[in-house]
């Protein structure tokens, strides 16, 4: 009896793009893989500052009866930092959520310029929502201080144009992969 391969219409998209030693120059692969080094350290970083600032809130609270206003404010910002930028990371490896029910049906080379539309519109997103409005946001703000840490507003935005022109690199490049996958025959598999 042959298997039947079930598609779920909701699943989690993990494809992943054409292998990056085919076609890829290695100037822009080594680039991708120091970006993509970068941004899981730092955002690993926020991840252990996040769980130590929490555990010493707790502490603070339940044991000396005196919670630290700042620790609490603190890993907010960190926690809104970590979902930016890991979400520009996130899209940047492809393994972010989307619906493929759809595009999984249609032609190899109509997947492929269904994923390149989607990529433009995410970057013209990225581009004008987040880098652009993310700076204008971010330099009207540098004038008002957090009242518990006493640093410019501005400062915490900084995470919404930095996840911008985080998403429009990856974009570029998995459009750069994409055009490259257009050009090639589908695998069987």
């Amino acid at each position: 009896m042959i298997p039947i391969e079930r598609s779920n219409p909701l699943s989690v998209n993990t494809t992943s793009p054409p292998p990056m030693n085919k076609g890829t120059p290695p100037f822009l692969t080594k680039v991708k893989k120091k970006v993509d080094r970068v941004v899981s350290y730092f955002c690993i970083s926020l991840m252990i500052v996040m769980t130590l600032l929490v555990t010493y809130q707790v502490v603070t609270r339940y044991l000396f009866n005196s919670p630290s206003a700042v620790s609490e404010v603190l890993s907010r910002y960190l926690f809104i930092w970590l979902v930016l930028i890991g979400g520009a990371f996130v899209f940047g490896q492809r393994e972010h959520m989307a619906i493929t029910f759809m595009r999984d049906r249609m032609p190899h080379n109509i997947k492929i310029i269904l994923e390149m539309i989607g990529e433009l519109a995410t970057t013209v997103f990225a581009l004008l929502v987040l880098s652009v409005g993310g700076y204008i946001g971010m330099a009207r703000q540098m004038g008002q201080l957090d009242s518990a840490l006493q640093i410019p507003i501005g400062v915490i935005y900084v995470a919404i144009p930095t996840s911008g022109i985080l998403t429009v690199f990856y974009c570029l490049y998995n459009q750069y992969l994409l055009s490259r996958q257009l050009s090639t025959k589908p695998q069987k598999g």
